[in-house]
């Protein structure tokens, strides 16, 4: 089958939104299902209710679906996240999200606990799902009820990031806000959450200038905040211009920090401008930080001041190296490209976050056929990091046009099992049915195919980040 040719610049055709929720299952497999995998993959992303062809994507009501895995059977659900934003549609009133509106009006936009449509993740016996201008939202399994915005018993305030780290070590989740406590501004958070889910640190600083900063990176020992110009604006908005445009004239700044120190000790290093939306780890041997992301010249999805496109032309990301040499008295970082496929959504074995590590995996780009558009996320790729000198990843696979794939979700085998030694799973919008399938592969063999399949009867959106819970986390909230 030949890919399919789109109008340039039209949408994917799998980024429209569906509009019920359903159960269904057990669903027909293609294969047979690892026995040892037991628990759910919970995927989310946006879903507007309202479908808005001028609101940008990263706007939409946060929508989540799950596949739960046990004895032998697969079972899906999907829930819209019961948000303010989604009862004022569902009502038919005026309460959509400003993100990337611009404001013709100094009166504050009305206050909404957002969408919650970008992450999903498990702390201290909560179910969080997450977006990066509020705080984080609870859902129950298997239910995927929606159970509010929490605060941690009043200790938060502002912005939570999407991607907050968990240290393997110590089991505290490490979280940062940007854009706080005053919108569109350099003002920034950091904190840590114990084990136990009490905030033991809250601390506020200011960046060297205002930016969308979607990820960082935590190692055992430091926190690296990336300042990208990707520039945010209170005067544009105001002015009827972007909120969030790109302005590579700032250059890239890095923020280096002592975990057992404060942000008053931040020291910040210089790079080349680009944009990097996410980490796939980030570790520190010999001297030096290290940071693998996911890097573009120019940012997707967001234009100049004026309102005109950054790039001609939708842009690549690569796996890029940062080195910050900390014996560098200039402060400058390097930047050194791993992987010569491009794509997105890097994901690794968690126990080793902020640690050395040798496996990752990330959703890789196809060359496009001849006058139809770049076949962005048709592939998923494993990256090991021992191979010295890896000219082409060796481990791919890559599904027939136009299929999509998501995000890849790794899962160990068990809970001592060695590095990279498990599973991968990530749902696909088949293009020849408009259907959704759930793969799973042995994640260190993937270019031999899934080893089971899941075959839903409807799609399921592009979205953004996913989640594995074992099973004893299901049963507890049943």
């Amino acid at each position: 089958m030949n890919d399919v040719t789109l109008p340039r610049n039209a949408p994917p055709p799998n980024m429209a939104p569906i509009d019920f929720e359903t159960e269904l299952g057990p669903l027909p497999l293609q294969g047979v299902l690892p026995k040892g995998l037991r628990g759910t993959l919970v995927r989310n992303g946006p879903n507007p209710v309202v479908p808005d062809p001028k609101a940008h994507w990263f706007a939409g009501d946060g929508m989540l679906h799950s596949f739960t895995l046990a004895d032998g059977q697969v079972h899906y659900r999907n829930r819209w996240l019961r948000t303010d934003l989604w009862r004022a549609a569902t009502e038919g009133r005026d309460l959509t999200s400003s993100f990337q509106k611009a404001r013709v009006s100094d009166e504050p936009p009305p206050k909404h606990d957002g969408t919650g449509n970008t992450n999903v993740i498990a702390h201290a016996g909560r179910l969080l799902a997450l977006e990066e201008a509020h705080l984080p939202i609870g859902f129950e399994l298997p239910t995927l009820a929606t159970l509010g915005a929490t605060d941690f018993d009043g200790a938060l305030s502002g912005s939570f990031t999407a991607h907050p780290k968990t240290d393997p070590r110590t089991g505290e989740l490490l979280f940062f806000g940007y854009g706080t406590p005053a919108k569109l501004s350099n003002g920034m958070s950091f904190g840590v959450i114990s084990p136990e889910g009490r905030v033991t640190r809250f601390e506020h600083f200011e960046a060297p200038y205002a930016s969308m900063v979607h990820d960082f990176m935590a190692t055992d020992r430091h926190v690296m905040f990336p300042i990208m110009p990707l520039t945010a604006s209170m005067e544009r908005a105001q002015s009827g211009r972007p909120p969030y445009a790109w302005e590579p004239e700032y250059g890239t700044r890095v923020g280096v920090m002592p975990r057992d120190g404060s942000t008053a000790d931040i020291v910040w290093w210089r790079g080349p401008s680009c944009y990097a939306f996410h980490v796939m780890n980030a570790w520190e041997a010999d001297g030096s930080l290290f940071a693998d992301v996911f890097q573009f010249d120019t940012p997707p999805l967001f234009p100049k001041p004026d309102g005109s496109p950054a790039s001609d032309v939708p842009p690549p990301s690569w796996l890029v190296r940062w080195q910050f040499d900390l014996s560098n008295p200039s402060r400058e970082f390097t930047q050194t490209r791993l992987a010569q496929i491009p794509g997105e959504f890097p994901r690794m074995d968690e126990r080793f976050a902020g640690l050395p590590y040798r496996h990752g995996w990330y959703a890789c780009h196809a060359e496009p056929a001849p006058g139809a558009p770049p076949r962005l996320y048709a592939g998923l790729v494993h990256i090991d990091h021992a191979q010295a000198e890896q000219k082409t990843e060796r481990d791919m696979y890559m599904f027939p046009a136009p299929d999509v794939v998501s995000e890849g979700v790794f899962v160990p085998r068990s809970p001592d099992a060695e590095e990279g030694d498990g599973w991968l799973l990530a749902t696909v919008w088949r293009g020849a049915t408009n259907t959704s399938d759930l793969v799973i592969f042995d994640a260190r063999a993937i270019a031999k195919g899934p080893v089971c399949t899941a075959l839903l009867p409807h799609r399921v959106p592009v979205g953004f980040h996913g989640n594995w819970f074992e099973e004893e986390r299901a049963e507890e909230r049943a």
